[in-house]
């Protein structure tokens, strides 16, 4: 699984405006969560988190980005919704979510099922590692 100090895959996904980003190329520092699926109660609050500490992260000049399977369309939706003033990216096609090692295999009520390995945030330290070679 991807962790702090990593570097981000070189996966393009897809923002709520359905324009491409290389999740490589993410300016440092930042904040990249991973939420199941837009519009659901728990992934609601977590946005509604990070929106409430959006000042506090521009103030430490870190941006911030959530991202799930969920097409940029209901992400757009989703974020005009709650009034989120954060950038929502696509894994529609799960390229990042398994690079990233956050797709897993889990047991629910004796049940193999497929989902995400949730919450995982990670930090600018990848970014920082990927451009300058420290671990």
């Amino acid at each position: 699984m991807t962790d702090i100090g990593d570097t981000l895959p070189k996966v393009t996904v897809k923002d709520m405006a359905d324009q491409d980003v290389d999740l490589s190329a993410l300016p440092a520092p930042f904040v990249l969560y991973y939420y199941p699926k837009a519009d659901t109660p728990g992934c609601t609050n977590e946005g509604k988190d990070f929106t409430a500490l959006k000042a506090d992260f521009d103030k430490a000049g870190v941006t911030v980005y959530g991202i799930s399977k969920d097409k940029p369309a209901k992400l757009a939706k989703f974020a005009a919704k709650y009034d989120f003033n954060l950038t929502l990216l696509s894994d529609e096609q799960s390229d990042a979510t398994e690079q990233m090692g956050v797709w897993v295999e889990k047991n629910m009520y004796g049940k193999n099922i497929w989902a995400l390995n949730a919450p995982l945030s990670l930090s600018a330290r990848m970014a920082r590692s990927r451009r300058y070679g420290a671990r």
